[in-house]
C-alpha cells in the first residue's frame, strides 16, 4: 500500500503542472464557473477516495479519506439541535472541504505528521484554491482561515469532530489493525479539544469507555 509520504512525493511532483495547467484556463476575474470548472474541480476531489487513511473498517477495509469527511460532516448534520447557537451549516461545509489538501499530499497520521508535512500540504491547497472561480475560491479560503484560527463555536466543533470520528473508527475497528502507540494515544486524545463543550466532553467520555472495552476484551 501507498504510504502518505509516498503519495506526498508523487502529488508533489504531479500536482504544480496540474494547478498550472488549471491556471492557463483560470477564472479572469468571472465570479460563476462553467460545467468543465465544475468537473474539474470534481475530478481533483475524488483523490480522496482513493486516499488511505490509516485506519480500517469494521470489516478490515482500509478505510479512505473521503469516508472521514463524509461521517465527519454526518455527525455534525445529527447536532443540529443540540448547538442551536451554532451555524451547523458552516460546520458541515468545513467537515466536507477540511481534508481537501491531502487531495495533494495524501494522508500522514497526526502522531508523525510534522511542520513541513502541514506547509506543503497547506501551500500545495492555497495554489490550487486560488485557481477557482473567484467567489468559491473566497469562500473556502475564509472557512480554512476561521478553522485555522480555532476561536469561533463553529471550527471548535468541526475539530472536535475532525478528532472524534478518528477515535470512533478506532472502536469499530479490529484490535490487532491499531499501531502500538494507539493503545495510549487513543485514552487521552482529543479531550482539550472538546473541553469547550459540556456535550461534547460527555461524548468524548462515552467513547472512552469504549475503548477500554476494547482493549480489555482484545478485540
Amino acid at each position: 500500500m501507498i504510504s502518505g509520504r509516498d503519495n506526498w512525493n508523487i502529488f508533489q511532483d504531479n500536482e504544480i503542472s496540474r494547478i498550472d495547467v488549471c491556471r492557463t484556463g483560470a477564472t479572469n476575474g468571472r465570479i460563476t464557473m462553467d460545467a468543465r470548472e465544475y468537473l474539474e474541480i470534481l475530478h481533483v476531489a475524488e483523490r480522496l477516495k482513493d486516499t488511505p487513511r490509516h485506519c480500517t473498517t469494521t470489516k478490515r477495509r482500509t478505510e479512505s479519506v473521503a469516508e472521514h469527511s463524509w461521517r465527519i460532516s454526518l455527525m455534525a448534520f445529527l447536532l443540529r439541535h443540540e448547538f442551536k447557537d451554532i451555524d451547523i451549516n458552516k460546520v458541515v461545509d468545513m467537515c466536507l472541504i477540511h481534508d481537501l489538501g491531502e487531495c495533494f499530499t495524501g494522508d500522514i497520521p497526526t502522531f508523525v505528521k510534522t511542520d513541513s508535512d502541514r506547509e506543503v500540504e497547506d501551500s500545495l491547497l492555497n495554489q490550487w484554491v486560488k485557481t477557482l472561480p473567484a467567489e468559491l475560491s473566497e469562500d473556502i479560503a475564509a472557512l480554512y482561515k476561521e478553522m485555522d484560527a480555532q476561536e469561533t463555536k463553529e471550527a471548535k466543533l468541526y475539530k472536535s469532530l475532525d478528532k472524534l470520528e478518528a477515535l470512533i473508527q478506532h472502536n469499530e475497528s479490529p484490535l490487532d489493525t491499531w499501531s502500538e502507540n494507539e493503545f495510549e494515544l487513543n485514552k487521552t486524545y482529543a479531550f482539550d479539544t472538546v473541553a469547550f463543550s459540556s456535550w461534547l466532553t460527555e461524548l468524548r467520555e462515552v467513547i472512552l469507555e469504549d475503548t477500554m472495552k476494547k482493549i480489555e476484551s482484545g478485540s
